[in-house]
């Protein structure tokens, strides 16, 4: 169950995965899955889903909602708006960001096996 951020835990779970093989979620969104509602509404997103990455280092920062930066060897993988957390049952870390009503509007994911 997603918990709001607790930023020494999830910093610990960001260094526990770093310089190892991962699969990473990334995605964000401003309401592109319901944009037909309001043409007026520009809508735009990002998916990723199972990119295989190994980063150096990476941190989650700021006060809330928080910047989550993964630092790989050719740049950096990058989220902002990170508002929950929640390490499952896999050991997957899932990062989640909801707006001010409750909608999801990024994830970050990161597991030692693909996602489904």
């Amino acid at each position: 169950m997603m918990k709001p951020i607790e930023l020494e835990k999830v910093q610990k779970a960001i260094e526990q995965m770093a310089d190892k093989d991962v699969y990473l979620h990334l995605e964000t969104t401003n309401g592109a899955y319901a944009s037909h509602f309001d043409e007026t509404f520009f809508s735009s997103g990002a998916y990723i889903r199972n990119a295989l990455v190994r980063y150096e280092t990476g941190k989650i920062t700021g006060p809330g909602p928080y910047r989550v930066g993964l630092k790989i060897s050719l740049g950096w993988v990058y989220a902002e708006g990170i508002t929950h957390f929640e390490i499952d049952e896999n050991n997957r870390l899932l990062l989640a960001g909801h707006d001010y009503k409750g909608k999801l509007a990024v994830a970050l994911e990161l597991s030692h096996t693909p996602f489904d």
